[in-house]
Parts: C-alpha cells; sequence; structure tokens
C-alpha cells in the first residue's frame, strides 16, 4: 500500500487496512542486514524527515537513515528500532534503539546508516572504538514501539502563511509502533474536513485550512492494524509559526505485521526514549 494516500474520507483508507490478512502475524519480526554509520551527526539533522536540529535531542542522538522500503516516502519518519550486531565478542545482546531520521540513499547493502553514538551504543564496554574502525557490521534488527510517555506534538512549520489558507505541521514524538498515513483538519466543533498531503519526511500541508483553533484526525497503522486517532483542539485560533502544540493525545498502538521469524524472546526489553 502507497505510503501517501490523499483521501477526503479517511474511513476508506482505514478500511483498505482493515482488510489485510493476518496470516503469520507477529509484532516483532527479525530481519538480518549490514549497518554503517556516519561520522558526523550533522548528516541525520539536514535529513529527509525534515526534522532539522531537534534530531538530535531525539533518543540522545541514536538517530538512523533507512532505506527506502522502511523509510516509505516518508511514514517511516520517527520509527524505531532494535539493532545489535552479530559478533558477539565486540557487539552487546541488547544493541542500540534507534529512531529514523533520513533515508538511506545509498545504501551499499546496508538497511541502515547509524549516527556514530547509536554505532558505538551497540558495543560491548571498551569495544566502541573497534567496531568504528570495522565501518560496516552484520546486524539483526527490528520494529520497536517508540516508548516517549508524552503526547503526539504538533510543529507548526515556518512556511505556513494564515492569510492564505496555508498550514504545514510537523509530527513529533509519535508513539507506539505507527504511521501516520492520513491527515484531516477541520475547524474544532465543525464536521467539515479538508484532508492535508504529505509534502515530505514527517510534513504535512493543505494550502484550504480553515481559520480559528483545529481539530486534526488522522489514521496510524502499522502492519495490519489501523485506526482513528483525534485530536480535539490541536491548534488554537492564534497558532504560531515554529511553535510546538501538545495534540492532547498519546499514542501507544502496536500493530502486527507478517513475517518468520518472529522475536523468540531472546532480546532484553528496551529502553524509554528521551
Amino acid at each position: 500500500m502507497p505510503a501517501v494516500v490523499d483521501l477526503a474520507c479517511l474511513s476508506c483508507l482505514l478500511l483498505l487496512i482493515s482488510s489485510s490478512s493476518t496470516a503469520t502475524a507477529c509484532d516483532r519480526c527479525v530481519h538480518s542486514t549490514k549497518a554503517a554509520f556516519f561520522n558526523k551527526a550533522s548528516a541525520l539533522q539536514s535529513g529527509a524527515c525534515g526534522y532539522g536540529s531537534m534530531a538530535t535531542s531525539f533518543n540522545a542522538g541514536h538517530l538512523a537513515a533507512a532505506v527506502p522500503a522502511i523509510y516509505k516516502d516518508g511514514a517511516g519518519c520517527g520509527a524505531c528500532f532494535q539493532i545489535r550486531c552479530k559478533n558477539t565478542q565486540l557487539c552487546t545482546k541488547q544493541g542500540a534503539k534507534v529512531i529514523v531520521t533520513d533515508l538511506n540513499k545509498n545504501n551499499n547493502e546496508t538497511d541502515f546508516v547509524l549516527s556514530s553514538r547509536a554505532f558505538r551504543a551497540m558495543a560491548v564496554q571498551g569495544k566502541d572504538q573497534d567496531i568504528l574502525k570495522l565501518g560496516i557490521l552484520d546486524v539483526e534488527y527490528k520494529r520497536v514501539p517508540c516508548d516517549y510517555r508524552r503526547n503526539l506534538g504538533i510543529r507548526v512549520e515556518e512556511s505556513s502563511q494564515k492569510r492564505s489558507n496555508y498550514l504545514a505541521i510537523k509530527f513529533l514524538y509519535q508513539g507506539g509502533q505507527t504511521e501516520i498515513v492520513g491527515v484531516d483538519v477541520a475547524q474544532v466543533d465543525s464536521p467539515n474536513w479538508t484532508f492535508m498531503s504529505r509534502n515530505y519526511g514527517a510534513v504535512w500541508d493543505s494550502s484550504r485550512v480553515p481559520s480559528g483553533a483545529l481539530q486534526l484526525r488522522v489514521v496510524v497503522t502499522a502492519g495490519y492494524d489501523g485506526k482513528f486517532v483525534w485530536a480535539k483542539n490541536a491548534l488554537p485560533a492564534d497558532w504560531k509559526n515554529g511553535m510546538v502544540y501538545d495534540s492532547g493525545v498519546q499514542i501507544t498502538d502496536v500493530a502486527q505485521e507478517g513475517c518468520s521469524p518472529c522475536d523468540d524472546g531472546s532480546w532484553p526489553a528496551t529502553a524509554r526514549l528521551i
């Protein structure tokens, strides 16, 4: 299914998601690949998701660029993964938890390119420089829930213009194990919804946004599960560019996907995000 679907009626999208088969489903599919690292954190700050310099504040700077199949035209932005290298003499059993903030265009057979901080975090104590010298590692990974213990944030982008009814927003702190695949906007208490389009990465926009306080409804999904999340008071009437607003909703859903093998329970629990 495409990562971006512009629908005035999001229920159509939700129905399409719900009709998928759930055969051989699990919530922790384990994949094998290779991972490399960026020498400079700035390479991920200017990433395709559009988080900019705030990316380094996510998860203590444990960030990743992912291949198109994981990036999903931006729907994968903010997704969390646990990655561990297969060299048990150099790396821990737990590995590192990372957040996708960029697109890995030149994959060189690697699904992920990590920030150097995240790459070193996979190492056992005293071996971080050894894995940096290797440069590329055989790893296995699985998608895990993002656990922020905070509500979904909505950042109003600097390009927004009230006079022309143009609004661009960026979603932050997306919890659970979900992807945002559709967004509608309307005045608070109004039944007249307008769909928003994915501009790029985590940024959605519309040039037909009404005035006044705004509500949002989004479809969140990962794998087989899809649902509405309704932020009834998402933005105040006097919203300002560059500000981050509390949506009032917290996403904690963990959805199923089809795969083999599933996590056999050998992975330790992950730490929650900062």
